[in-house]
């Protein structure tokens, strides 16, 4: 048996000093504990800012062969072979290292035959940092009871055991199905529950880095990295939900958004060809009567795709009264940019980048250029601050006109002409790095560039929304999950996709409806608009070159029902923005897979095709063609149909009939849900009155009110209300108020009938 290595401690900081290596585990918090090793790299963590530790009490003991380090809610074993256990407060294993050797994958194939089947067309597969070319690996032990979730959006299904991912950003427009192992974001946190116990595990590396979750051997999983730091976090929690908030205390959690940014987006690659275009839809969703916020606009509204530009003759000379145009009939305007500068001595961004050196470099020194959208094109050095704080100035160009966000896109970064080289020169903060190191946090520090350019021109809570990310990204931009297709198969990816996005941190995200490539079909868009209802972002987008899917498109009865679940978002716009108010403080997702809230129930570690709204909403969409019946889950408890109000006790499956216009939707027994107002658009103007619908006799429910648009609300101009019913009783408390425009009339809508409470000022109560 090998000797236990000695020990220093620093403050909350134990260094454990091996014969080859120093292995330091920092005590953040009772529930968060980081595990270090530095292996040459000097730079600073993309995904955690600021100082996350808290005076935290641990205990440290020496046994005969190892070490126990406690804190009130983990308790760790550090042994003589360098192996890290981590038990609950109550002893139960989460993360326990494995023991023995690894064991590739036998796929039953030599070199010559594997030759032979790929001159055929086929691919053999093989992990891209799980063979011999991995820096360092950390395997973990698997119980046959595990689950294993996050990693933003991968594709495949909800529970990530048995597959393979990796963390690289890529564009690839192929149809992304179940195996696909990497896509846009690199978000490397995992989440499992062992025997129903919950963690969480965080690496922080921006490198290239693999996941394998047992598909190599169901006896454990494991994650390895090219380079950098060995940096992981452990994370713990009496329930998942705890972890979670652990997760996002650590990396952030998206802030408050503009109250307009949770109404209907409209987009298609080709809206922005001209003024006409841009008018014949907003004349569209006005004649249809579909509620809308914000028309996108991709890359022709453009001078030759040059990035803060204008094609001022498509918009006759005068962009800027156009967009007030569109503001004053309730539509706002998204803008993409692309990080690609066009290669053109006379276009001021491209000269000014490379008079300043803000563009990324070759090892010579040289301007490194690649093909994108506009042809050759620069790419800006987004790692260095000074960078991004030109690239922040340069978005006043948009917010001048009256752009109210902006779309960031191909940041990968994506190239047309091959790949970056791992070896071209990029910044790490004031440290010279390379693409291998700053892929993956590329993404991540345009969005936040954009962010700070945006708030500071606008005075407004920013809204962009990024394609690439990387964890913590959430802070500063919200995301889609890119070019998916009008696939059936994409549709029931979705849900998977943005309920691990949501454990991720990503609390605000989206995909796009009926899909971005291919030809969609009627049956399949009204299943999209139905399914993806309650996402946060609610954008139908679409390419160039496939067949039109606006509502209007296809006709009756598509665009009714289309409307009918506008209107749903909308009246239900309040309740989002309550879950985003309470996402501040605890980091979780307004759409939660069913484990999320009931981690106890086994029956619910696996489900793909449903998902809940907050604690309230149980949805169970169709996301199959032609299905039009299927069984529903429901969880402990009692549930209304939102419907017909037909009551049902939970903790099993029922029959639910689902002709194409009914979504499946189940509202908890006792649900308090505000009810906003059948508008076109969400106004500037606060509202002056608020319904609540009560589901069932009795209840209690917090309800957040402000501007919807500024940040006053951080100098405590915001409302809270405490809508309080007991069978006939109701009773609203005004908990805090900040925000003068207090709701003048509030209407309480029970099953027998309604109360009308008025706002009484001289004595601040609801009468």
């Amino acid at each position: 048996m090998e000797t236990l290595p000695s020990v220093t401690q620093t403050n909350q900081t134990v260094t454990f000093n091996y014969p080859n290596r120093h292995l330091q585990i920092s005590v953040l918090t009772p529930e968060i504990i980081r595990v270090f090793e530095f292996r040459g790299d000097k730079g600073q963590s993309y995904a955690v800012e600021g100082n996350k530790q808290q005076p935290t009490t641990f205990t440290l003991n020496k046994n005969d062969n190892h070490y126990e380090l406690k804190t009130d809610s983990l308790f760790l074993k550090i042994d003589a072979d360098q192996h890290i256990d981590v038990y609950d407060q109550a002893g139960h294993p989460l993360i326990t290292d494995y023991r023995g050797s690894r064991s590739p994958l036998d796929r039953g194939i030599d070199e010559a035959h594997k030759q032979l089947v790929e001159a055929e067309g086929h691919t053999v597969s093989q992990s891209v940092n799980g063979d011999d070319n991995s820096y360092y690996e950390v395997v973990k032990a698997l119980a046959a009871d595990e689950h294993l979730y996050g990693l933003g959006d991968k594709t495949g299904y909800l529970d990530k055991r048995g597959y393979e991912y990796d963390n690289w950003n890529t564009d690839n427009p192929a149809p992304q199905m179940e195996n696909f192992t990497k896509l846009y974001k690199s978000i490397p946190v995992m989440y499992g529950l062992k025997n129903g116990y919950p963690y969480g595990l965080f690496f922080d590396n921006p490198y290239r880095s693999h996941f394998d979750m047992g598909k190599e051997n169901f006896n454990y999983y494991f994650y390895s990295a090219i380079a950098g730091n060995l940096d992981y976090y452990i994370l713990g929690g009496q329930t998942l939900k705890d972890v979670v908030t652990n997760y996002t205390y650590l990396t952030g959690r998206v802030p408050l958004p503009q109250k307009w940014t949770l109404g209907y987006q409209q987009s298609r690659w080709g809206y922005s060809i001209s003024q006409q275009e841009v008018e014949t839809i907003a004349d569209h969703l006005k004649k249809s009567q579909l509620p809308c916020d914000a028309i996108h606009f991709d890359i022709d509204y453009m001078r030759g795709y040059r990035v803060f530009t204008w094609n001022n003759e498509a918009y006759q000379n005068d962009p800027k009264a156009f967009l007030q145009n569109l503001k004053q009939r309730g539509i706002k305007i998204v803008t993409i940019i692309d990080p690609g500068v066009k290669k053109d001595p006379d276009y001021s961004v491209y000269s000014e980048g490379v008079k300043k050196g803000y563009f990324v470099k070759t090892p010579d020194g040289q301007v490194y250029i690649n093909k994108v959208w506009p042809g050759d094109s620069a790419f800006p050095d987004f790692g260095r601050p000074e960078v991004r704080n030109w690239w922040a100035q340069n978005t006043k160009f948009l917010t001048d006109i009256g752009v109210a966000g902006i779309w960031n896109d191909m940041n990968e970064p994506a190239s047309f002409d091959g790949d970056i080289p791992d070896n071209i020169v990029f910044s790490d903060q004031e440290l010279k790095s390379t693409h291998q190191k700053m892929h993956n946090v590329y993404g991540h520090n345009m969005a936040k560039a954009t962010y700070e350019g945006l708030k500071t021109h606008q005075g407004k809570r920013p809204y962009i929304i990024t394609r690439a990310a990387y964890a913590g990204t959430q802070k500063y931009s919200t995301v889609w999950t890119g070019d998916n297709r009008s696939l059936w198969a994409h549709i029931q990816m979705m849900i998977p996709q943005l309920c691990n996005l949501g454990l991720s941190g990503f609390a605000f995200a989206g995909t796009d409806i009926g899909g971005f490539g291919s030809d969609t079909t009627p049956e399949l868009l009204t299943r999209w608009i139905e399914a993806a209802i309650f996402s946060p972002l609610l954008r139908n987008h679409s390419a160039m070159g496939t067949r039109h899917q606006e509502p209007w498109s296809f006709g009756e009865p598509t665009l009714s029902i289309y409307r009918r679940y506008l209107q749903l978002r909308y009246h239900l716009i309040p309740y989002m923005y309550d879950l985003f108010a309470q996402e501040t403080k605890t980091g979780l997702p307004i759409m939660r897979p069913l484990v999320l809230n009931y981690d106890d129930d086994p029956r619910v570690t696996d489900i793909d095709n449903e998902f809940m709204v907050g604690n309230s909403l149980l949805v169970a969409p169709i996301v199959e063609k032609s299905q039009t019946k299927r069984l529903v889950y429901l969880p402990a408890g009692q549930w209304i149909d939102f419907w017909n109000h037909r009551e049902y006790t939970g903790g099993k499956d029922i029959v639910v009939n689902a002709p194409l216009d009914k979504l499946p939707l189940f509202v908890q027994k006792n649900a308090i849900l505000p009810w906003g107002q059948q508008v076109d658009h969400i106004s500037e103007d606060p509202d002056d009155e608020m319904t609540f619908h009560v589901w069932g006799d009795q209840g209690h429910y917090d309800h957040y009110q402000d501007n919807g648009m500024n940040f006053n609300y951080q100098k405590g101009e915001f409302n809270r209300y405490a809508i309080s019913v007991n069978r006939n009783q109701v009773s609203v408390k005004l908990l805090h108020q900040g925000f003068k425009s207090v709701y003048r009339k509030i209407k309480v809508v029970l099953p027998e009938k309604t109360v009308t409470l008025t706002y009484e000022p001289r004595t601040n109560r609801y009468l």
